[in-house]
């Protein structure tokens, strides 16, 4: 797993499609639902006729720790859900990159209880792309 300042990377080596399907059942394994679905390669299609590679944008919440960020400060909705990527990077191979909470939140004032629920959001994705990227599930924790 790569790690950049904002986000989570690996690279699987399988088709987009089942990456997509793949990457939402690991989230589902810690408990994120994906609440929007946003295919970049249709939507530039459809907004600018321009072509673009296989692409989607997946909002993943999960529940509680969303409640429990809402409840530690009410605009960090602005950075909700945690969004992951899935795109081709060529045929038959895929890249899954996730935001990172805890760097995200370099642009809100110190709150531990903020930063206590956005280490345990960056610890499941974690475990989720580590899953993907070593084929297996993920144990969920806490």
């Amino acid at each position: 797993m790569q790690e950049s300042r904002y986000g989570l990377r690996i690279a699987l080596p399988i088709p987009y499609e089942d990456a997509i399907e793949r990457t939402t059942a690991a989230l589902k394994d810690q408990g994120f639902g994906v609440l929007t679905t946003i295919d970049v390669r249709e939507t530039l299609k459809k907004k600018l006729d321009a072509e673009f590679r296989k692409y989607v944008i997946l909002g993943a919440c999960n529940p509680p720790l969303a409640k429990r960020a809402l409840e530690a400060e009410l605009d960090v909705g602005l950075l909700l859900p945690c969004n992951v990527v899935v795109y081709e990077d060529q045929p038959g191979r895929s890249i899954v990159a996730a935001m990172a909470p805890v760097a995200a939140l370099g642009i809100v004032e110190r709150n531990a209880a903020l930063e206590e629920v956005a280490r345990d959001a960056q610890a499941r994705l974690q475990r989720a792309l580590t899953a993907l990227e070593t084929g297996g599930r993920a144990e969920v924790k806490g």
